[in-house]
C-alpha cells in the first residue's frame, strides 16, 4: 500500500514536471521587431554559438534574452539549434572513439 501510493506520487510528480515544458505559441513570431526586422537563419546561427555565454551574463543581467522571439520560425530555429551544435562539437563523433586505447598490435600473437 505505501509503495503503490510512492509510486503514484512520483508518477503525477514527473507528469507534472512533464507538462511544464509543453512548448506553446510564440505570439511574436514573424512581427517585426522595433528596427522593423525579423530575426532569420544567420542570426539564428550566431545566437545559438554565443547561447551559452549570454546565459552566463544573463544571470547577472536581467535585460539579456538568449532567444529571440522576434523571428522568422523554423529557419531561425534551425539556425540556433545548429549555432548550439557547433558550439558544443556538434554530432556524436566521440562515441565511437575509445579513449586511450591503441589497435596498434591488436593482432592475435602466434607461439612457436
Amino acid at each position: 500500500m505505501k509503495t503503490s501510493l510512492t509510486v503514484l506520487v512520483l508518477v503525477l510528480l514527473l507528469l507534472s514536471i512533464l507538462a511544464g515544458c509543453a512548448p506553446g505559441p510564440n505570439p511574436s513570431r514573424k512581427m517585426a521587431s522595433e528596427h522593423g526586422e525579423f530575426a532569420g537563419f544567420w542570426l539564428g546561427l550566431w545566437q545559438g554559438f554565443i547561447a551559452p555565454f549570454v546565459f552566463v551574463a544573463s544571470l547577472f543581467k536581467g535585460d539579456l534574452n538568449v532567444y529571440e522571439v522576434h523571428n522568422n520560425g523554423s529557419w531561425y530555429n534551425f539556425g540556433y539549434l545548429f549555432g548550439l551544435a557547433c558550439f558544443f562539437g556538434g554530432g556524436g563523433n566521440r562515441t565511437s572513439r575509445r579513449c586511450g586505447k591503441s589497435n596498434i598490435g591488436a593482432g592475435a600473437k602466434i607461439d612457436d
